[in-house]
């Protein structure tokens, strides 16, 4: 591929529902121009984005796609980015290398979920956008319906800059709004279309509005000069149709985006950190050199794969470049254009450019490639707070061997996945934005790196505590021929409020339990807080006083104490009314009020307690605490319960008595998994 100057690329994400037809759109601009031959089909998994085996399975996308293209000198790096919930990470990353996105509607089902939470995130980013109404020639087809929900939706700075003719097995392409005449039939509408056009252009300039209102109306070059500056700027999303299947729409809109998307030196310089103090990097090839890190994949054959944007400076093949967050130097090699799985070797890559570099030993997603000398360090992505949690256990051992390394590659790969080792039960624990989010990830464990991995909902870090205050006794008397064991304790346990813990005491007097043996008494007594007495669950918020006991001159040692101490509390465990404590989590939730009802119907039967529901501007602040065993994989749930709309956020509150009716099941359950770890 040719080299491009900064102000010849255009950078553009496309966004959407899932099933939009983003990744066939994807595919009819690079056929458009001539980036490729033949046009692939999402459902033969010949197309040029959707390349990896499970997004080929599934029929959709599950990871952005970096795919680049040429129109009447501009280069155009189109990123494709999945539609469905649970991959919001990789289109957030995508956010990060663009200049402008494309907002994808089908015009069968109009304006779905995915494109309203698609629309919000572009405009917390500030991205420029242009809507494109997909798949006018299928059944159903509404472009009239598409364009007033649109118009809801971003308000009235939403215009038709086309209009399709015809619509289903009628529609043959488009008619565009500025610089060309009304065809036949269409004069009403197209007149419409203008004067909407016009009016909003008119708001995104005091001069353009005095002459709209003066005169009613504005010329075509007054058009294409207001829309030019009105996307730029966020003040016009203009809207267009087309069909990604017969690619009628498809030219106009790589027009529109040559038009009316920002070059890199014409989008807001990106801020930086150098040495402590924020800096603007405008995109200038010539300037200081700052990479930003947005994707990495794994790759089986050539290795780990670390895309990039130039946001500064310029990347050259086979030199060196400083990681900014570790301070090392990094071999870059060859630099590649990626084309989907393919890649095209380049000399190098200008300021605004989209390319990857393979091996790179130190660097991860979210990393800035500088110099030694700037060190400039580019703001990471946020990615949403991940909520729903799943066990993974090795299949085999060989498996186990390999687990750690494959999932820290796997979530340095995707880090809107979360790992972390539960101390509690001592499960490996990966947390994602739903349940295909970590499927996908055991998926790819099993491809990339040959690990097979079971995914189970986790264990819940129950505790056991007591009820009410017990006095028990305990002798432990062996005798072995030679030197014996005795050790004979008295104590008391007495319950503790939620979250004091535990103490220790001894009011022995007389020395009837001699002062050196009682350390080993409150040893044993904490290797049975560590064990359990009912399920094997860690014993917590007790008071155990050693009141009394005896020894013997010979037979009696520390060990003999411990013993003794350890049965004796496990005994007083058992005798002093047991409960089982569950972890409780405080739930944020966030709905449409329409989904409001249901969502607190749901949380009632999960045993979840409402502490507040606040409305405001047409959505719900639910705010609950519920059990983890009940909340752990509720993000799911939400979903299909609010149509996508519903988001959570949840973090530990505090540990609760379990119900009684549930407490012989997780018992049950506790020592069924104890004997076959001994077997």
């Amino acid at each position: 591929m040719q080299q491009f100057t900064t102000q010849q690329i255009r950078n553009v994400a496309l966004l959407g529902h899932s099933g939009a037809g983003k990744t066939s759109l994807a595919e009819a601009m690079l056929f458009a121009s001539q980036a490729i031959t033949r046009l692939g089909r999402v459902e033969d998994g010949s197309a040029a984005s959707d390349f990896e085996p499970e997004e080929q399975r599934r029929q959709t996308s599950l990871q952005l796609a970096v795919l680049p293209c040429v129109w009447k000198g501009v280069k155009i790096n189109v990123i494709d980015t999945p539609g469905y919930a649970d991959f919001v990470g990789e289109t957030l990353s995508a956010l990060r290398a663009v200049d402008a996105a494309v907002l994808v509607l089908a015009a069968p089902s109009g304006v779905e979920v995915g494109a309203e939470t698609a629309w919000e995130r572009l405009r917390d980013a500030g991205v420029p956008t242009i809507a494109f109404v997909n798949k006018m020639d299928r059944e159903h087809a509404d472009y009239d319906g598409t364009l007033d929900q649109a118009r809801t939706l971003f308000g009235s700075k939403c215009a038709a800059v086309n209009l399709p003719v015809g619509a289903e097995a009628s529609f043959s392409g488009v008619a565009d709004c500025v610089g060309a005449d009304a065809p036949a039939g269409m004069e009403d509408a197209f007149a419409a279309a203008k004067d909407q056009l016009a009016e909003a252009v008119a708001e995104t300039d005091d001069e353009l509005t005095m002459k709209f209102l003066d005169e009613g109306g504005l010329s075509d070059e007054e058009l294409a000069q207001g829309l030019h500056g009105g996307v730029r700027a966020g003040q016009i999303v203009p809207l267009l149709a087309g069909s990604s299947v017969t690619g009628a729409g498809v030219s106009e809109l790589l027009d529109a985006i040559v038009r009316y998307a920002p070059s890199p030196d014409e989008a807001p310089a990106a801020k930086a950190l150098k040495a402590g103090a924020e800096v603007e990097l405008p995109a200038d090839a010539d300037g200081p050199l700052a990479a930003f890190v947005f994707k990495t994949t794994a790759d089986p054959f050539v290795g780990k794969l670390s895309y990039f944007r130039v946001v500064s400076g310029t990347v050259s093949a086979n030199g060196e470049a400083a990681n900014s967050r570790t301070g090392d130097m990094e071999r870059v090699g060859q630099v590649f254009v990626p084309v989907g799985k393919k890649h095209e070797s380049v000399p190098s890559l200008a300021a605004g450019d989209v390319g990857c570099v393979s091996k790179l030993a130190h660097t991860v997603t979210g990393d800035t490639l500088s110099t030694k000398a700037d060190a400039l360090t580019l703001p990471k992505t946020e990615f949403p707070e991940a909520v729903f949690h799943s066990a993974v256990h090795p299949r085999s051992k060989a498996d186990l061997e390999k687990l750690s390394t494959s999932l820290a590659r796997l979530t340095e790969e995707d880090p809107s996945l979360v790992m972390s080792r539960e101390q509690a039960t001592g499960e490996l624990v990966v947390t994602g934005m739903g349940n295909t989010h970590v499927e996908v990830m055991a998926e790819r464990a099993k491809r990339k790196f040959g690990v097979e991995l079971e995914l189970a909902p986790p264990r819940v870090a129950y505790r056991e505590t007591i009820s009410r205050v017990t006095n028990v006794e305990y002798k432990h008397k062996k005798q072995t021929g030679g030197h014996g064991q005795y050790g004979h304790v008295l104590l008391r346990l007495e319950p503790r409020a939620r979250g004091e813990g535990f103490e220790f005491a001894s009011e022995v007097v007389g020395g009837n339990v001699p002062r050196e043996y009682i350390p080993a008494v409150e040893k044993g007594v904490h290797k049975t807080m560590d064990e359990g007495a009912v399920a094997g669950f860690p014993i917590v918020d007790v008071r155990v006083i050693l009141t009394d006991g005896s020894s013997h001159s010979v037979d009696s040692s520390g060990q003999s104490f411990e013993i003794a101490g350890g049965m004796a509390m496990k005994k007083g465990v058992v005798e002093a009314t047991p409960t089982l404590l569950e972890p409780v989590m405080r739930l944020s939730i966030e709905a449409p009020e329409q989904f409001a009802g249901a969502v607190v119907s749901d949380l009632n039967t999960r045993r979840a307690h409402i502490s507040a529901m606040t409305p405001v501007g047409g959505v719900a602040h639910i705010e609950a605490a519920a059990p983890q065993s009940e909340a752990q994989q509720y993000s799911t749930h939400l979903r299909a319960l609010t149509q996508g709309r519903g988001t959570l956020s949840m973090r530990f509150d505090h540990y609760a008595e379990a119900p009684p009716h549930l407490t012989p099941k997780i018992v049950e359950e506790a020592q069924a998994r104890e004997s076959a770890a001994r077997a």
